[in-house]
């Protein structure tokens, strides 16, 4: 049997947590590998091994059945070994030529070749069908096109075995199907490939075999075409996962928050939402669709105060809140899960304990006389660390930043859930979760408005936005296309509803 690469009772511990125990994982030459594993499984950790970026406490790395030391990345990648993070490795000023290039250049007596290399990279483009432009800004595209750009420079560097850390969390459905399009033609070329994910619905699509990990044990590798989704979910969690949620009729109370004509420009001349009118009920969850950077995060930010509406006004149980600052709304009760837990969810290199009182350390019991009281806000986290099952090596006291993505989620999630707000805007609140996690997330965003809350669901899962929501709202390009019932809807209107066709006015 012909394997790429084998890694053999991989074991890796960090402070207080075994992170691998004792894990095997074998890629054939030629199929798409998925890595399948709750959040904080390891799976992560597994491949950063494979990528040089930590060493192994215990176990073996053959490639191509020799035996391997991969010291650091530039072993591996010299071993044909490249890797996509989730969180893209990318100078947003830099053209996509400079970004591939960066640490591999060509150069002409120490005048670097941009030339030369952007003709490679059209080249690559183009038989891989990336459709890539060489010339363009990272800034200036879309994170799939982003994404793409990070295929390549592996590429570019002659990678035989590519891997994927969560390659779809970001894209939207349409990016998700080209980026199987993609994985097929490399497959085609000869490559080997390993995504790491936990959604099964694309296991299903792309994957060849899946292993599966939980709790950095190896659970076991299946065959995908043989295996069902709910088999895997199993594994995966260690029971059964109900996919549907399981919620009673809506009744809805009176209108908590109004949107009346909002516009927002996005820059000067863009405008990113059009007289946006919309009615948030108590005891209601009103989903957002569409397709990504169709206004969502303009209604948002306009509600929670991050952005200033160009025009229009937003009112909140009946006061005109449109100039009011975002902590003040916050203290009303607004509160938000934001789209990127990175940039405006959490402060990376505080503790989870400091994260957890971001919008609360200034009022009693967190403080008293401008002094923190650190027991009180210990207590507070340890609550959100229990309730939401925060996983972490030293509990509160560990830093955001060495938490894995969805433990990080969970945590923004659980913060906001219990400053116990009257409106919930929820953006993209699963993503990165296991479907252990996501039930669970589900199951509270349904209770706050069993509660009585308003809950604003912004998602660009259709699947999400139809199992949560009550009504749901269609934007396309800032403008509102229409608000269906989420019941009597399914995917194929809402898809068709997103494209910017009106209900009822299909050819």
């Amino acid at each position: 049997m012909d394997y790429v690469v084998e890694m053999l009772n991989i074991r890796k511990e960090f402070t207080g947590i075994v992170a691998n125990d004792d894990i095997t994982l074998r890629l054939k030459q030629g199929e798409i590998h998925a890595l399948l594993g709750e959040n904080g499984a390891g799976k992560s950790t597994l491949m950063a091994i494979l990528f040089g970026m930590y060493q192994p406490d215990r176990g073996s790395i053959k490639i191509n059945g020799k035996e391997k030391k991969i010291a650091n990345p530039n072993v591996a990648t010299k071993l044909g070994i490249g890797m996509v993070h989730q969180h893209f490795k990318l100078v947003s000023n830099f053209t996509v030529t400079e970004n591939i290039m960066l640490g591999s250049e060509l150069h002409n007596l120490y005048v670097l070749d941009k030339k030369t290399a952007s003709k490679r990279i059209e080249e690559l483009s183009k038989k891989y069908g990336l459709n890539v432009d060489p010339h363009a800004k990272i800034e200036d595209i879309s994170v799939g096109m982003q994404q793409r750009v990070e295929i390549l420079k592996m590429l570019y560097r002659q990678a035989d075995v590519l891997i994927l850390d969560e390659p779809t969390a970001v894209l939207t459905p349409q990016e998700i199907e080209e980026l199987g399009k993609i994985l097929k033609n490399l497959i085609k070329e000869g490559k080997s490939i390993i995504i790491i994910t936990h959604k099964l619905k694309e296991i299903k699509a792309m994957a060849d075999r899946c292993t599966v990990i939980r709790r950095g044990k190896t659970i076991g590798t299946v065959t995908v075409a043989e295996t069902s989704k709910e088999k895997m979910a199993e594994m995966m969690v260690g029971r059964e996962v109900n996919f549907k949620v399981s919620k009673t009729e809506a009744t809805p109370g009176e209108v908590v928050l109004k949107m009346e004509d909002v516009s927002v420009k996005r820059g000067k001349d863009v405008v990113a939402l059009k007289n946006m009118s919309l009615e948030l009920k108590k005891g209601e969850i009103l989903g957002i669709a569409g397709v990504d950077g169709n206004g969502q995060s303009e209604i948002v930010e306009s509600i929670t105060g991050l952005t200033q509406a160009d025009s229009g006004k937003i009112l909140f149980e009946g006061k005109d809140i449109t100039k009011m600052p975002v902590r003040s709304r916050i203290a009303n009760g607004i509160a938000h899960i934001p789209e990127d837990r990175h940039k405006h969810g959490l402060v990376l290199d505080y503790t989870i304990e400091e994260n957890m009182v971001l919008e609360l350390y200034h009022k009693k019991p967190f403080s008293k006389r401008g002094f923190l009281n650190f027991p009180a806000i210990r207590k507070h986290a340890d609550h959100i660390i229990k309730s939401f099952d925060v996983r972490s090596g030293e509990g509160g006291k560990s830093i955001a930043r060495s938490l894995s993505g969805g433990n990080q989620q969970k945590a923004v999630i659980g913060r906001e859930i219990e400053l116990d707000p009257t409106v919930l805007i929820a953006v993209q609140p699963t993503r990165g979760l296991d479907v252990g996690s996501i039930e669970y997330i589900h199951k509270r965003l349904v209770e706050q408005r069993d509660k009585g809350k308003a809950v604003l669901l912004v998602s660009l899962e259709l699947d999400e936005v139809i199992n949560v929501s009550d009504r749901i709202a269609v934007v396309n390009n800032g403008q509102l296309v229409g608000i269906v019932d989420a019941k009597e809807t399914n995917e194929n209107e809402l898809g068709l509803m997103m494209a910017g066709v009106m209900k009822g006015e299909e050819e």
